[in-house]
Order: C-alpha cells, then structure tokens, then sequence
C-alpha cells in the first residue's frame, strides 16, 4: 500500500512537500499551471523513469527547482515514495516501511536509495517488478498521455502489457538463468580446456616414473654427501665465529684505550686560550701594517700628482725662456735630458733617501739651464718659477711624511714578525703534542678498521650461515631426512678449497636430482594428483553439462510460462477491455490482437537516457488494438476522436490494471474529455478499480473529485513554488467550475 511521498526542490516543488495515502482514492486538483502534474512526474522520477520526454524536460537539470526572485535555486532535486510494506509487497525486504528514493544534482549525476542505503537503478527496477510495477510506466498516465498505449508501437504496447501482468519478475528470472547459463557454458569449455592441458603432462609423468630408481639413487649420494658438508660447514662457522669475535673483543678494548687518550689532548686542546691571544696579535699586526701600507701607497699617488704639476710648471718656465732671439745650443738641450733621465732612473729607487738626492739634483740642473738661458720676460718668468718653488715645497713635505710612513711601516712589520714568531714558537711547543694525537689518531683509526673487518667478517659468515639453511631446506626437499643423521666418525682437519669443492659437488647433484623429477614419492604423489585431478574435471564436465541442461530446461519452462500467462492475461484483458469498452460506448467492441512486425531494433531516441535503459524486445509478436464503435465503421484507431480516443485508452488502462492490480495508479486528467454520462461511468469504474490498487487521480472533473476520499489541492504563489493544501470537496469543485 502507497503510504506517502516526499518531495524537495523538484520542480515548481522547492519547499518539502509531504503527501500522505490513507485512502483508496486520493485527488489532487488545483489551477492550471499550478503544478499538479508535477506530482505525477515525481513518481515517475523516483521509480527509475529515464526518458526525460516522460518528465516533461529536455536534460536532468529541468528537473530541480530553477528558483524565483523570492526563492533561491536548488542544487539538487529529491523525491521519495514510502510504502507500507506489512502485507510484504515486496518479499524480498523485511521491513513495515520501505522508502524508495531518487535524487539528482545539477552536475547531471543522480543516486538511488532503498530505505536510506544506495543502490543500482537495477536493483529499483527488480524491486518494483515483484510488485507488479513495472519499467514501461503503464500504471501512472501523465496529462496528455491518456492514448499513449493507443498511438505506441506494437512492440512497445506488448511491454506494457507483459508489466500489466506481472511478467517483468519472470523476465528478470529468465535474464538471470540465461547469464548462469553462458557462464556455465563458458566454465565447460574452461574444464575441457584443462583436461586437454592435462592429458600431455600425465604422459610426462608416467616417464618420469620410470626415472624414479635413478632418482633414487642419486637421492643416496646427495645425502651422503650433504652429511659431511653440512657437519665440515656447521664447524667451520661456529670456529669462525668464536675466532672473529675474540679478535673483536681485542680490539674494542685497544679502541676505549686510545679513545680515552685522545679526549685528554682534545680536551686540552678546547682550553688553549694562550695561542687563541697570539693569533689575534697577528691579526692585529696584520692589520696596521695594511692600514699604513694603504696610507702609504695614497701618499705615493699624491707625490706623483705634484711631480706632474712641477713638470708642466718647468716646461712653462721654459717656454717663456725661450724667446726667439734666444739661441739653446743642441748640446745642452741634450746635456739637459741626460741629466734628467738619470735622475728619473734614480727615482725609480724604493729608497726615500735617493728620492730626495735625485730631486736635489733635478732642481740643481734646472736651475742652471734656466740661468744660462734666462728670458728677457723676467715677470712671467718670475710666476713660473715661484709656482716650480711652491711645487717643490709641496713634494719636499709629502717626501717627509712618505718617510715617517715608511718607518712606521717597518715598526708594523717588526711587530708582526715578532707575533708570528711568539705563535710559531708557541705552536712548536704544541707540535709534539699533536704529533702524538695523530699517532692516536692512527690508532684509533686501525682498530676501528679492525672493528669493522670483523663486523664484516661476521656479516660473511652470517651469510654462509643463511647459505646453508637454504641448502638444507633444498636437500631436505631432494633427499629427504636421510642427509641429517649424524656422522659416525669424527672429522679430520682439511683445506678449506676441499670444502668449497664439495659445496659444488652438492650443487651439481641437487641439479640432477630436481632434472631426474625429484624423490619417486613425490612423482608418484604428482601422478596420482594429476589421474585424480583428470577425473576430478570429468566429474565437473559431467555436472556442468546438467547444470547447462537445467538451465535450458528452466528458460525453457520460463518462456513457456510466460507464453501461457501472457496468453490467459491477453484473454483476460481482453474480456475486461471489451466490457469496459462497451459500458464507455454504450455497445460495440475491442480486444487486443497479436501481430508480427518488423524485429530490427529501434533505439531510444531521448539523448539524455541513462545507460541502464534497455533496449526493447524483439522477436515477438506485436500488439495491435481493433476496436468497432455502435452505428459507426472505424478501420483504424487514428480514425477516432480525441474524446473516442480518450475512452478507449481509459477502458484498455482499467482492464489491464483489473486483471493484475499495481500497488498504484497515477491518472493524470484522465477524465479532461468526458462528458457528464461518461464522467458517471467513470467514476464507477475508479471505484471499481480502487477495491483493488490505491489510485491517484489528478482531475478537473467534479464527479471524479466526488468519488475520492481525500483532496489535495495545489496552488501557487507569485514567487512560482507550488504549495499544497488539504481541500474540502465543496472548494474542489468550486476550482474545477
């Protein structure tokens, strides 16, 4: 029994909308455009219905609530149908209540819900269909759609009466034997598979029987041999071992020694404040001696800028000596440059002392070049040399002070030298010191290198150790126990090479064992796994084959029952169809006819259908519609009305829900072409119908409005949601006028 149905921002429903079905009859009525019809396309909705042309939109985001300027848009659109489950309705559920609920988002996604937990559309669908409600939508009837079954293709009217009757559950059945069935076809040509992989190695194997005695006897030898391997190797580790670690116990006590040692130097060392003060002496040295060295070097730049001023004052002086009567003598120009190239060579000297005498000596030539040829300008001549005299002045005074530069320059440096010389003594004092820290050093480095030899060592050994468990898991394997008895003997001490050799022996032996096929025990334990494994897949051949018979069996029994319920259903909505006909037409008659069509397959053509949407069936028969209407000659069902059309789509929709009632029936204005008599009629047979399935009638009709039990009715505001409201009948009526 339909119990209520939720709606939230689905269409003009933006608010949550709460309908409840107490009662057989429920109406829904209200305005045109109110969105009355929008109750009906919610249950569409969340019955899985995914033709959007059903639903009156052309992509998923039609179907939420677009919003207003009083309302915001929804982000998503959500519908829920709850039904009283206590009659078990739906077996297969052990509830009271089951809530069947879809919701879709604006990103075009959308989810399935039964009783809360997420599902597939399919598990909607199968659910559904075992309570007679099916895919093809035949139990709700949209506004406009009352002819629908009248204008569908053959093919599709043959599906909404296989959901009429209730045939979907045995559809899905046959669906689910027919999958059982291919994978059991497909499990048989996997088992024959195997039996001809199988057949080649049970050759192999009864071969490799009749190696067994060979195998066996090279069994003996490996034991044998590995017993004296494994007791020589046992030995040789465990003495290798002690050996390795007394070394390392040495060692280690040698290490702590000179590790003690040397943290009394560097402790010593971290103290030495002394040679930390003569080190910054020499720093402090260091940087005098650049600070007058750069002082000095300013002061030689200085010089030379006035040296070049007393040149160019000299040649002037010159110049105006050397007036046109004037008459210098090759001779003494020449005398003139010698001399002054010598003093020049001269004052390339470092020494300040040979500066001075070479500039004495300079001025000296000088002066007497400029007696010898004095100018009769004796003014100008006069300016010139009292600027040559200040010049020189000026070089005399930066002359004194490059020598008082130079001495402290060499009082730095003593100072420095003597620095270095207190540091180097003072490291000399420190050098045995650390002469003996890095034969400590080398020591330490020596036992730590000892250490690590015998660390090695033992990873080595830990390695042969490992070596030889996986050799004694192998020969345990290939030989057997017999290799693990103990020698009898003691052995005698031998070269490690003999050893090795028998190693390789061992190697070589456990090769020929494992080519030989192992132990005869496991051959014959292969072979007798393999006959057993061989009949083992006849078995499962001979168990798939019947089981591929069953199934064959069972979708045969199915396409039978299905081809006889179908028939008794046709006939029986064909009896109820023929009877409501001629009560909508006062006489005459219809009934549904099978007809053969054309099987190829015809798409959905809606773009926006979702993947799970099947394709219809093919093969079968058709169904066609031959009606004959009192005193009038129809030759096709196009050649009706819209009001003849209208009672036959109604009187075909009541018998096939008379003959299997749905849970529900949704009739969407229905009624909208009666007339006043077809109207009586008509709520007769709601009445009718409503002693069977809960119907849901959206209508305009006043008579229809008469025989529900509760009104709902569905306004909207200026802000475009639709609301509901409860309804008396008088107010019903009033708005159907």
């Amino acid at each position: 029994m339909l119990k209520r149905l939720e709606i939230v921002g689905f269409k003009s429903f933006a608010k949550k909308t709460l309908m409840d079905f107490s009662n057989a009859t429920t109406a829904i009525v209200g305005p045109n455009g109110s969105g009355k019809s929008n109750v009906a396309e919610a249950f569409r909705f969340a019955l899985g219905e995914q033709s959007m042309k059903s639903m009156r939109g052309k992509r998923s985001e039609d179907l939420i609530w677009s919003g207003s300027n009083e309302s915001a848009r929804s982000n998503r659109a959500s519908v829920a149908i709850v039904f009283d489950n206590k009659k078990r309705i739906f077996p297969k559920l052990d509830y009271e209540e089951v809530s069947i609920e879809r919701a879709v988002f604006r990103d075009g996604s959308s989810e399935y819900l039964i009783n809360g937990s997420k599902v597939r559309l399919r598990d909607v669908q199968e659910l559904l269909a075992s309570a007679n409600v099916g895919e093809t939508g035949h139990h709700i009837i949209s506004q406009g759609e009352a002819d629908r079954i009248l204008l569908a293709h053959p093919r599709e009217r043959r599906a909404m009466l296989e959901d009429a009757l209730g045939l979907k559950i045995f559809e899905f059945k046959k669906q689910e034997a027919e999958r059982k069935l291919e994978k059991t076809e497909e499990n048989v040509r996997e088992v024959e598979a195997l039996r001809r992989e199988i057949a080649p190695h049970l050759r192999f194997l009864q071969k490799q029987v009749e190696k067994v005695e060979r195998a066996e006897e090279l069994m003996r030898e490996l034991a044998d041999l590995a017993r004296t391997y494994f007791t020589r190797e046992e030995a040789y580790i465990a003495g290798e071992r002690s050996a390795s670690n007394a070394r390392r116990s040495e060692a280690t006590e040698r290490l702590a020694t000179v590790s003690a040692d040397l943290a009394r130097f560097d402790e010593r060392a971290t103290t030495d404040s002394e040679g930390m003060k003569r080190a910054e002496s020499i720093r402090h040295a260091e940087r005098d001696v650049d600070r007058l060295s750069q002082e000095r070097a300013q002061l030689s730049r200085e010089i030379g800028r006035i040296e070049g001023g007393l040149h160019e004052s000299k040649k002037r002086a010159a110049s105006v000596a050397r007036e046109p009567y004037v008459k210098v003598t090759r001779e003494d120009l020449s005398t003139l440059r010698e001399e002054v190239e010598k003093q020049a060579k001269i004052h390339d000297d470092a020494e300040p002392g040979a500066i001075r005498a070479a500039l004495g000596a300079l001025r000296a030539a000088v002066a007497a070049f400029f007696d010898r040829y004095a100018s009769p300008n004796e003014d100008y001549l006069a300016e010139e040399e009292n600027a040559v005299s200040q010049l020189e002045n000026e070089r005399t005074t930066l002359l004194t002070k490059d020598a008082e530069l130079e001495g402290a320059i060499e009082k730095a440096r003593s100072a420095l030298m003597k620095a270095r010389e207190d540091a180097l003594a003072h490291e000399e004092t420190g050098r045995e010191e650390k002469r003996r820290i890095l034969g400590l050093a080398e020591s330490k480095a020596r036992e730590e290198g000892a250490l690590a030899r015998e660390d090695a060592r033992m990873r080595e050994l830990q390695m042969l150790a490992d070596e030889l468990e996986r050799d004694r898991a192998e020969v345990l394997a290939l030989a057997g126990a017999a290799a693990f008895s103990e020698m009898e003997t003691e052995l005698a001490p031998e070269e490690r090479r003999l050893q090795e050799e028998r190693k390789r022996t061992l190697e070589r032996l456990k090769i020929r064992v494992e080519e030989a096929g192992g132990t005869g025990e496991d051959v014959r334990k292969e072979y007798t796994d393999a006959t057993e494994r061989e009949a083992f897949l006849t078995r499962e051949l001979e168990d798939l084959a019947k089981s591929a018979e069953g199934l064959r069996g069972l979708i045969g029994d199915l396409d039978e029952e299905l081809t006889k319920t179908f028939a008794e259903g046709l006939a029986n909505v064909n009896r109820s169809f023929g009877e409501y006909f001629g009560v909508m037409f006062g006489g005459g008659g219809a009934k549904l006819v099978l007809e053969e069509f054309d099987t190829e397959e015809e798409e959905d053509e809606d773009e926006y259908e979702e993947a799970e949407s099947k394709k219809k069936k093919q093969g079968k028969p058709g169904i066609e519609i031959s009606v004959h209407l009192p005193k009038k000659r129809v030759q096709s069902l196009m050649q009706l009305s819209g009001g003849e059309r209208a009672l036959t789509s109604i009187a075909l929709i009541f018998a096939m829900s008379q003959v299997n009632p749905p849970p529900f029936l949704i009739l969407d204005e229905t009624d909208a072409a009666l007339d006043e008599a077809n109207s009586r009629r008509y709520g007769d047979m709601i009445e009718e119908l409503a002693k069977r399935s809960q119907l849901i009638v959206i209508t305009h009709n006043r008579e229809t409005m008469s025989r529900a039990g509760i009104l709902y009715g569905v306004t909207m505001g200026s802000d475009g949601i639709s609301k509901l409201l409860s309804v008396k009948f008088e107010e019903a009526a009033a708005v159907a006028k």
